[in-house]
């Protein structure tokens, strides 16, 4: 059906623009016009948020969500910092397979801020009585303590629970949040709170990343110019050459090689105790979410394109 919708309407060549599944999609459409000996080209365009696909530094869509979460935490810190009792507050972040995001929210130090105090990634191992021994530690230090964790961490012994998935196999997350508050209120008894960042991590443009933006055409244009090219089969992918100046490259690979694969933060950069990131994640992150874009607004609010 794809392939007669194609040719009936002459498109010569198809953009899929998406993650893991997507890039699935691109390498089994690909071979199957190639099969039929179909002369349209098929190439992936990468995005997500997650930031979870193999073979490129980082993916459009990811920059400008790691602003807003960014931003946010800092208002929460913010605003959790002019009480004098202790609190604690914990912000669930979107993962599932892959901390990139809430990894994220260490360029906060960039600008001198100490949270989040703790980090904690699906990566890694996690447990209650560690949790609840991380948080005792950093009350003695500090009178607020924000603590940003990916919703795909989960508590040892509850990994074999009843799982709700959708159609690719993915599991339906949320809740870890609320665990962990729950946890925290019957050891530690403290003024508690978690916050669920939700959907708005993914549709806040109103505070994305110019060179989030800027990227995201060129990569869709270094597309076009593949399929002109006669590429097909192919997924874009940046390439970094260093951070500091920021220097990135495009190039394209086969759409196999990322096709329901996924990249996971580095262990190398997690840190031994596991509760929080190194220094090089903040090299890694910093040039992503540089710039501004200015927003049209209308009676005070940002327009929104709408089909």
């Amino acid at each position: 059906r794809i392939l007669n919708c194609l040719e009936k309407h002459r498109i010569e060549a198809f953009f899929y623009i998406g993650g893991n599944d997507s890039m699935d999609t691109v390498a089994k459409l690909s071979d199957y016009l190639a099969a039929r000996n179909s002369k349209i080209r098929v190439i992936g365009i990468p995005k997500t948020i997650d930031n979870d696909l193999p073979v490129t530094d980082h993916t459009p869509g990811f920059g400008s969500a790691a602003k807003y979460v960014a931003a946010t935490v800092q208002e929460i810190i913010r605003d959790s910092s002019v009480y004098s009792i202790e609190s604690v507050t914990i912000v669930e972040i979107m993962g599932r397979h892959a901390g990139w995001l809430t990894a994220s929210t260490c360029v906060l130090r960039a600008n001198d801020e100490i949270a989040p105090h703790l980090i904690y990634l699906p990566e890694n191992n996690f447990t209650a009585e560690k949790f609840l021994e991380d948080v005792r530690n950093q009350m003695a230090k500090h009178k607020a303590v924000i603590i940003a964790v990916s919703e795909g961490v989960k508590l040892k012994g509850e990994e074999n629970k009843p799982r709700v998935v959708d159609n690719f196999g993915h599991e339906y997350l949320s809740g870890i949040g609320k665990t962990l508050e729950q946890l925290v209120k019957e050891n530690i008894g403290c003024k508690v709170r978690s916050i669920e960042l939700n959907v708005m991590q993914r549709c806040s443009s109103h505070i994305c990343s110019k060179t989030d933006i800027d990227e995201a055409e060129e990569i869709g244009s270094a597309g076009v110019r593949a399929a002109l090219a006669g590429e097909t089969g192919k997924m874009m992918i940046f390439k970094r050459i260093s951070d500091v100046p920021y220097v990135m490259t495009v190039d394209s690979v086969d759409a196999h090689d990322a096709a329901n694969k996924e990249k996971f933060f580095p262990a190398q950069w997690i840190s031994e105790d596991g509760n929080d990131v190194k220094p090089e994640a903040v090299r890694y992150f910093l040039p992503l979410i540089q710039g501004e874009v200015k927003i049209a607004m209308k009676n005070g609010m940002p327009v929104h394109f709408k089909l």
